[in-house]
């Protein structure tokens, strides 16, 4: 993660479009029902896979991943053969683009998001489909040489994947149930909700963070789905505003964050975030014991939130275009941000596996998958019962 600030001046004018998220956010606040306990029970574990050392998602990425570098081709790599050999119903787009830095002359550096998609079956990709954008950066700053950048943003990269394989096999036992029963297309309020999971690439300054050196994958890929049109006809205009919600992680995987809500405009959301993470607290679910919430300010008051008061991250270049934004990023930031301490040895393994539960239980409410987590967990206890029967 680069500077941290609130919007630098270049971005101010594009700021002016915030005003349309008020017209359509009300009706979100009310688009998704609470997860029962029973669901947030089931909600898969992922300790193993995030350990920092032997984790077979995390531990992969804690390389040094400079944009066009061996390292990041790696974790392209790790990435894209993980999607593809553990959940291949998701839909894999490279978005590239080029760039001159201030740290490469006139050479001209690669830049390589990675977007992965789950759509209802029927829809077919097509521009009915409102989605919930769950986002990280995965490249790692170009000096000092060998970093790692563990929270900045290889464990929140990770945490995305544990959350894909949380929801996918329960996101497919509802579409199928949707289909048997014909209510599949017709139109309900939650019949069209679709994921996406964008690894973005080149978040990072070169040299010193500004308009031009900075989000290089995040500019890149807003410019073009803002201009890539839908047919006539489509509930969205563009893959940019069939956007719902980008759900931007960073700085994740330190002990004891403290996670601010930096937007009234999606402060619902903050607060449906929160409001899991105290249900997991109360019913044992969470391995983290921290003085306070991850997620503290559920009770903020209006009159609180500071007009420019946000950090400057790879979500900028779409809020600019009207996107509503939850940033989940601590203030303060990790005492190892921007250091060599960011590496696996100064990682909390209780604290990730903990915000992967919590991101996992926010994407499958958000998806309305429900009844369908709790009854695996009816599952598990009947043959529990008959397991003990056969003793």
């Amino acid at each position: 993660m680069g500077h941290r600030a609130s919007p630098r001046p270049g971005w101010r004018s594009l700021l002016s479009h915030l005003a349309v998220i008020n017209i359509y956010l009300p009706a979100l606040a009310q688009a998704y029902a609470q997860l029962s306990d029973a669901a947030l029970r089931n909600v898969p574990n992922g300790a193993e896979a995030l350990n920092p050392h032997t984790g077979s998602l995390l531990s992969p990425i804690l390389v040094p991943r400079v944009p066009g570098t061996p390292g990041s081709f790696a974790v392209q790599r790790h990435i894209a053969d993980f999607f593809a050999r553990e959940l291949p119903l998701w839909r894999l787009e490279w978005q590239n683009s080029t760039s001159r830095t201030p740290a490469t002359g006139t050479t001209d550096v690669t830049f390589s998001n990675l977007i992965f998609t789950r759509d209802p079956p029927w829809t077919k990709g097509n521009g009915d489909v409102g989605r919930l954008a769950l986002v990280a950066h995965y490249d790692s700053l170009y000096k000092p040489e060998g970093f790692i950048g563990a929270t900045d943003s290889a464990a929140p990269c990770a945490i995305l994947m544990q959350v894909a394989r949380g929801i996918d096999a329960t996101l497919t036992k509802k579409w199928e149930a949707m289909a048997e029963s014909d209510d599949a297309g017709l139109g309900l309020e939650d019949d069209e909700k679709g994921v996406q999971i964008l690894f973005l690439d080149g978040e990072e300054a070169w040299v010193t963070w500004s308009d031009t050196d900075s989000l290089y994958g995040a500019r890149s890929l807003a410019e073009k789905w803002e201009a890539e049109m839908y047919p006539a006809q489509s509930t969205y205009e563009s893959p940019l505003s069939a956007i719902n919600l980008f759900v931007l992680l960073d700085l994740l995987g330190h002990v004891d964050p403290h996670v601010p809500s930096y937007f009234p405009t999606t402060h619902w959301a903050y607060q449906g975030m929160a409001k899991i993470e105290t249900r997991m607290r109360n019913l044992g679910l969470l391995a983290t014991q921290p003085q306070n919430p991850f997620l503290p300010e559920s009770d903020k008051a209006a009159e609180r939130f500071r007009r420019g008061g946000y950090i400057a991250d790879d979500h900028v270049p779409f809020m600019a275009r009207g996107v509503p934004i939850l940033h989940v990023i601590p203030t303060p930031f990790p005492p190892t941000w921007h250091t060599m301490d960011d590496d696996a040895d100064h990682l909390d393994s209780a604290s990730i596996g903990d915000w992967a539960k919590i991101v996992t239980a926010f994407a499958a409410e958000w998806l309305e998958l429900d009844g369908f987590m709790a009854q695996a967990v009816h599952e598990g206890e009947r043959q529990a019962i008959r397991d003990r029967t056969e003793l």
